[in-house]
């Protein structure tokens, strides 16, 4: 027997500290007109110093709790999503089980970038479904401050920090849940996005470091048209695999990469006025973080009511991408 699958709680966190375009202006060549008609952010927060990802996973994890009426010590597993890991090991989610105390669950991160939290929202439903767990926590975290160039004015101003957190549990009956998934990667386009330093292939040493090797490498113009193309065939195809158009749904979150992107994605969908949430212009870019945290925005402003089908789609780095299809 299976089991439906629904997410019963969300949660979010975003560090204190609000990093503007006119900051930007004054730490490299560029302007706030620059950055927002190319990108559509207007500013992002930064971790605190000592603040890791595990600590802003955390925060958001017991928002979600809350929000599901259930305890850490219910759940049966934690994933976390994330490029920027506390440490190579032990894995980010370890952290997050001894900081809000969930003793039950087994641990492990997912790492496909931008779409982690995807792919991990698709790994806990598997476990639901076959009656191996019934309520799993799953967390797209990013630290990607510690990972940026803040030399490079052509990446730096994209990336943000924080944390989003959803609590799956087997749904009552009569709901549907998530109806949909689909996953895709192309390892071909690995050198479009990457971290090139820090991994086996080039250790750390003084040389990576000098060549700035453990920050992000972006060919942005060819991310931009893979992730387009990618994106939307993922959302037409998911929601064929689940019955649906496109005008069956309510609410469409996208990752928040960029609002050329989410608009091209849109306009390829051809979707109703008002339905792809976007707070790309509070945060930025937050990679795995980016959905769960908007989710998490849209059910407390009441945009996501009972009932409604909602859309997730992201792409990332390897590259992967991802779309999920549900009925909230």
């Amino acid at each position: 027997m299976t089991h439906a699958v629904k997410i019963s709680g969300t949660g979010s966190y975003l560090p204190e500290k609000v990093l503007t375009n006119y900051d930007l202006e004054k730490m490299v060549d560029t302007t706030h007109e620059w950055i927002h008609s190319r990108s559509g952010i207007s500013e992002r927060h930064i971790a605190a110093e000592g603040e890791a990802t595990s600590h802003m996973s955390a925060a958001a994890a017991r928002n979600a709790l809350d929000a599901a009426g259930i305890t850490a010590e219910d759940l049966d597993m934690i994933i976390v999503g994330t490029i920027t890991p506390d440490m190579v090991f032990p894995n980010t989610a370890c952290f997050v089980q001894n900081q809000i105390g969930a003793p039950n669950a087994f641990c492990f991160d997912v790492e496909a970038a931008c779409s982690g939290f995807l792919y991990a929202i698709d790994i806990a439903r598997n476990y639901i479904s076959n009656g191996s767990a019934k309520h799993v926590l799953v967390i797209g975290a990013e630290k990607l401050s510690s990972i940026t160039d803040w030399e490079d004015r052509s990446t730096c101003v994209l990336f943000g920090d924080g944390a989003g957190a959803v609590v799956l549990s087997v749904a009552d009956e009569g709901e549907r849940g998530i109806m949909g998934t689909v996953m895709g990667s192309d390892g071909r386009l690995n050198e479009l996005l990457n971290v090139p330093g820090g991994g086996s292939r080039h250790p750390a040493s003084h040389q990576t470091v000098d060549d700035r090797m453990h920050y992000m490498k972006m060919a942005g113009r060819e991310v931009f048209k893979h992730a387009v193309r990618c994106m939307s065939d993922a959302a037409t195809t998911v929601l064929a695999k689940a019955g649906l158009t496109v005008d069956d749904v309510a609410c469409i979150i996208p990752h928040q990469a960029n609002a050329r992107i989410i608009n091209a994605i849109a306009s390829r969908l051809g979707t109703k006025d008002g339905i792809v949430y976007m707070n790309l212009e509070r945060v930025g870019n937050m990679s795995a973080a980016s959905v769960p945290v908007a989710l998490d925005e849209a059910v407390r402003e009441g945009r996501i009511k009972r009932g409604d089908i909602v859309l997730f789609v992201a792409f990332g780095g390897g590259f992967t991408w991802g779309a999920s299809v549900l009925e909230w």
